[in-house]
């Protein structure tokens, strides 16, 4: 995809450093990191700020719809540019407010995945490769070996003299996908790539896109409202907020550990309490009729709430555990076609699994859940 918009081409300098904002401990890559964004832009509703490294391997942006994640990507690709700020990719440096420096997309090295995909609809699958090897890579002369090649790396044999629109979903993706690394970029930028598909093709297509990304050596960053496909896909993760990095780390541990209200309702924790502390180890939960419940982490002065995940409540039997005993009273139950939702008087929310041919909810509700204290979300 070639863009035309007026951006000054200046020098190339090198050995900026950023300061890197992760909460959760580790940086995205031990030992260098490729990709070091720290950008400022004024939006309509807010203003971007955001800051981040990334190497080898997927960084993922989490948040809602319009809180700045696209925008973050078109700044890295030059698409938009920022008020202020650096954009440095592998010591080159793609953007510098300071410097005066601002490169235009096709200098940047950077494959951008667009939510449509952007292929040239009145060229064959073919023909888009071409296209990405002749003006993305530079290639001149006959290239029809580099596109048998890239058609054989993406699956779409049989496929080079299809138009896009007689494409699926799926090969559309791939052939998009095959056009941008026909043009070896550095970084590879995916904005909400399954965000116009069902449930059933966005689960098969995110394997394939997880082997494609296992196997590239550059940097790629997804953004994504959906938590399940950030966890899926990423190896880091970055929740954002109205333009503002809410926390940083592997996606793993920020699921484990959000740390904050924001950024646990982020990764799908519905129930959130705030709290009165009781002890180092033990809290009044206020938004759920004064449930004391007892943390295996010590509460510290500034922990303001607590969540727990609806699938880490388990029924508890009669006469066991005497700690973090939670009455069902009131329970109201949905059925889903693998799972019961309960919700109970205080404001909890259980999800429990059932079986599809199981429709009847009778004898499954007990009479006391339970939640392990190592379970309990400290909150910012």
């Amino acid at each position: 995809m070639v863009f035309r918009r007026k951006c000054p081409v200046t020098r190339d300098k090198a050995g900026i450093t950023f300061g890197e904002r992760t909460v959760s401990g580790d940086s995205p890559e031990t030992g260098r990191c490729l990709l070091q964004v720290d950008i400022r832009k004024r939006l309509r509703q807010f203003s971007l700020q955001v800051q981040f490294q990334a190497g080898r391997g997927c960084l993922g942006i989490l948040g809602a719809s319009g809180c700045g994640k696209s925008m973050t990507l078109k700044a890295i690709a030059g698409i938009e540019d920022p008020d202020q700020g650096q954009v440095v990719l592998g010591g080159r440096v793609l953007y510098d407010s300071g410097a005066g420096i601002c490169l235009r997309p096709q200098k940047r090295k950077t494959g951008y995945l667009f939510q449509n995909y952007a292929l040239f609809p009145n060229m064959t699958v073919e023909q888009n490769l071409e296209a990405g090897l002749r003006y993305g890579a530079g290639i001149r002369g006959d290239c029809s070996r580099q596109v048998k090649e890239l058609a054989g790396r993406f699956r779409l044999e049989g496929l080079e003299q299809q138009y896009p629109g007689r494409l699926s979903g799926g090969q559309q993706q791939r052939a998009a996908l095959a056009r941008i690394f026909a043009c070896g970029p550095e970084v590879l930028l995916l904005d909400e790539p399954f965000s116009a598909m069902d449930s059933f093709l966005k689960e098969g297509l995110r394997l394939e896109l997880k082997q494609i990304l296992g196997a590239y050596e550059g940097v790629s960053v997804l953004v994504t409202h959906d938590r399940d496909e950030a966890y899926q896909l990423c190896d880091h993760l970055l929740l954002m907020k109205e333009g503002r990095v809410l926390v940083t780390g592997p996606t793993r541990q920020v699921f484990a550990n959000p740390g904050t209200v924001e950024a646990a309702r982020l990764t799908g924790c519905r129930n959130i309490s705030r709290i009165r502390r009781l002890g180092p180890h033990q809290v009044c939960a206020l938004d759920w009729d004064g449930l004391v419940l007892s943390t295996k982490e010590p509460v510290g002065e500034h922990i303001q709430a607590i969540g727990i995940r609806a699938h880490d409540l388990n029924p508890l039997g009669e006469g066991e555990g005497q700690v973090n005993r939670i009455p069902v009273t009131g329970p109201k139950v949905t059925e889903m076609p693998f799972e019961w939702y309960v919700t109970l008087d205080n404001g909890i929310w259980w999800k429990t699994e059932k079986d599809i041919r199981t429709h009847e909810p009778a004898g499954f509700v007990p009479r006391w859940l339970y939640v392990d204290p190592s379970a309990i979300l400290l909150l910012e």
